[in-house]
């Protein structure tokens, strides 16, 4: 059994729930070292103070094998001020988001500061892990833009060599959790008679999930005469986007959940009682939310690109006897919303979207952190012997 010290300076949301989820099915003993989710540009900055400070004060009896840092983590920062203890273990950098590519909200400016924090932490690490292929790609593709815009030294040989240590690794979940609701199980018939389908949103209420192109494909399918009703779940933070104060206005009679769900039972029996999620995401590094709704039997419709495609089998991107999965601009997407909601196409069967998520779940996904976890500490051994 290894020992893992594992940092997370932004310990909220998923970033909480993955590193709970890997402490509770990891084979090894992962000591976590966690502050509040709040303040992200001074985490990113003087979180390293804090981590170092308390990582200096663990007990001697744990002395680790291994560390675990988070994209949020200044590494460098902690390495140096840590090196009397952990100068000579071997780290793995693991990648939720990074804040060279993610999104900014329309007016803003990027502050490449982060980018360069995340750069230089890839740098430090031994192992650079990413949540997918997409996010992989994008960060690596982008790197040189970064450091083309310093004067000299810019050092681009040092893209290739991230790449060589970097690999992918999908988001493990607790999805078996959901199992004990799935008496909720929609049978996803509607008709004549029958109550109409059930469209979910369970992303955040934030810019970078496209809520206006949402509301734009549920108002124009309103507008043609079909039928649904809407469970509007999500996260959301100090201000909601516009587009859910109309919705509530305009569909307050057909909207049976608004608003975010106060605890893990509530939210996964609103997952069970829906027949449809949507993403109109504009970016997505993994989505999380989406594979906990296509667990819980929601036929998805999500945008052909961003981290999507690699997260559901090729098979299904387009069934022959079922609904598409994947759809490639909003027409695309009214045109099979349409389709389903008059009964037209069908949905994927339950058993079929359980299969999808299924192999994330961290009783079988834990593994494959172990394994990383296991060869890194393997490599550095063999280099000191």
């Amino acid at each position: 059994m290894a020992r893992v010290l594992a940092l997370e300076p932004w310990y909220g949301g998923s970033h909480k729930n993955f590193l709970d989820g890997l402490q509770k099915h990891s084979s090894h003993d992962i000591r976590t070292i966690t502050m509040t989710a709040r303040f992200w540009k001074w985490r990113m900055q003087g979180g390293s103070v804090t981590l170092a400070r308390k990582a200096l004060q663990i007990d001697d009896s744990f002395e680790p094998d291994v560390i675990l840092a988070t994209d949020m983590v200044n590494l460098p920062g902690f390495l140096a001020l840590t090196r009397q203890r952990y100068a000579n273990l071997p780290v793995i950098m693991f990648f939720h988001e990074n804040q060279l590519t993610y999104p900014l909200a329309e007016g803003q400016k990027r502050d490449y500061t982060y980018g360069y924090i995340n750069y230089l932490s890839c740098l430090a690490a031994d192992r650079v892990v990413f949540n997918s292929q997409f996010h992989f790609d994008e960060m690596l593709e982008n790197l040189p833009a970064l450091l083309k815009q310093f004067p000299d030294y810019t050092h681009l040989n040092t893209v290739q060599e991230i790449r060589s240590k970097s690999s992918v690794l999908h988001l493990g979940m607790d999805l078996q959790a959901h199992d004990q609701y799935a008496e909720y199980y929609s049978p996803h018939r509607w008709g004549p008679g029958m109550e109409p389908p059930i469209v979910l949103w369970n992303q955040r209420w934030e810019y970078d999930k496209n809520p206006e192109g949402f509301f734009r494909l549920m108002n124009r399918l309103d507008d043609a005469g079909h039928k649904f009703r809407l469970i509007l779940a999500g996260e959301h933070f100090e201000e909601q986007p516009y587009g859910f104060d109309k919705a509530f206005e305009r569909y307050a009679d057909r909207i049976l959940h608004y608003g975010y769900a106060e605890n893990f039972e509530e939210y996964s029996r609103l997952l069970h009682r829906a027949d449809i999620v949507v993403s109109t995401s504009i970016h997505e590094f993994f989505g999380i939310a989406l594979q906990e709704a296509i667990y819980c039997g929601c036929h998805p419709f999500l945008p052909n690109g961003l981290s999507y495609p690699e997260l559901i089998p090729s098979s299904l991107h387009k069934p022959l006897l079922h609904a598409p999965v994947l759809y490639d601009d909003e027409e695309q997407l009214f045109q099979y919303m349409a389709s389903v909601l008059k009964g037209e196409e069908r949905p994927l069967p339950v058993s079929t979207l359980r299969q999808i998520s299924e192999a994330l779940d961290w009783r079988t996904h834990v593994e494959k952190y172990d394994r990383v976890i296991e060869e890194l500490i393997g490599e550095r051994a063999a280099v000191i012997a």
